[in-house]
């Protein structure tokens, strides 16, 4: 169901996915969307039993953990448990990759999301493309 993207298709993808959900549904610009953190960044895509993708997420070194980063989940597939089985596999391909420091940026409405999977909450509401986030952290 989950992959990390190595291939330029499933890159292809995780672009495609996040195009859908930040740029057209909450309209971030894309230049602002694609950024210079694509190169460094592990991304993972999920499929569904047909192979269509539907979710991606990214994770890149961070302080002295990672920064989970572009979580998204296109509309037919939201509220049925696959944001947490995405969460899970980052973390678990973080883990893999000695990190246990867990930081992101999550959009405010999304906070109790973040915090059923053990996230905690640090400083203050801020806006980021002019939408609400919280600054969150999970030690593992």
């Amino acid at each position: 169901m989950f992959k990390i993207a190595t291939t330029p298709k499933m890159m292809e993808d995780a672009y495609n996915i996040r195009k859908e959900v930040f740029v057209r549904e909450q309209g971030v610009p894309l230049e602002n969307e694609i950024d210079e953190h694509e190169n460094i960044a592990t991304h993972v895509v999920g499929y569904d039993k047909k192979d269509i993708p539907f979710a991606t997420g990214r994770f890149r070194p961070y302080k002295d953990g990672v920064k989970i980063e572009r979580v998204a989940i296109i509309k037919t597939h939201r509220n049925s448990g696959l944001g947490k089985l995405l969460m899970s596999f980052l973390e678990e391909v973080a883990i893999n990759k000695n990190y246990r420091n867990l930081m992101l940026n999550a959009q405010y409405h999304a906070r109790p999301f973040y915090e059923s999977l053990g996230y905690h909450t640090i400083g203050e509401i801020f806006l980021e493309e002019n939408i609400e986030h919280i600054a969150m952290i999970k030690k593992i």
